[in-house]
């Protein structure tokens, strides 16, 4: 019998209120819950769903070894999201300040895909059925 487990990745970024504004305006999430502000007046968590997929968002604190994209000198992650019109998402994302690293195409392996930095530093990768 294999044990039910939930995967909920954690987003570090030096800040996550704006960070929550950007996921919900660009990607259509959900800020579920807020944790109050500490003592910096950032919240310690951030959780927000999108779809059926739920993340989380942090405060970088660097004495509790969380690292923001900026602190390690880029993502050690590539989040991949999947979505019905990957152009209109990419186009979400770059309208509110993410970045285009690789363009959102057709794909030889039949997906249109391509991806975006966010940001807050953290890769995307959009991809979706081909056009």
């Amino acid at each position: 019998m294999t044990p039910d487990i939930q995967l909920h990745p954690r987003l570090i970024v030096a800040d996550p209120d704006r960070a929550s504004a950007f996921y919900q305006d660009a990607l259509g999430a959900e800020q579920v819950f807020r944790a109050p502000p500490g003592d910096d007046g950032r919240p310690s968590v951030v959780e927000l769903r999108a779809g059926g997929a739920s993340f989380r968002v942090s405060p970088a604190v660097s004495s509790w070894g969380w690292l923001s994209p900026g602190d390690l000198g880029g993502s050690a992650v590539l989040l991949e999201i999947e979505v019905d019109d990957p152009d209109a998402a990419g186009h979400r994302m770059t309208a509110h300040g993410g970045e285009v690293v690789v363009p959102i195409e057709n794909r030889p392996y039949g997906r249109r895909s391509g991806r975006v930095r966010d940001p807050f530093g953290h890769l995307w990768i959009v991809t979706g059925p081909l056009r």
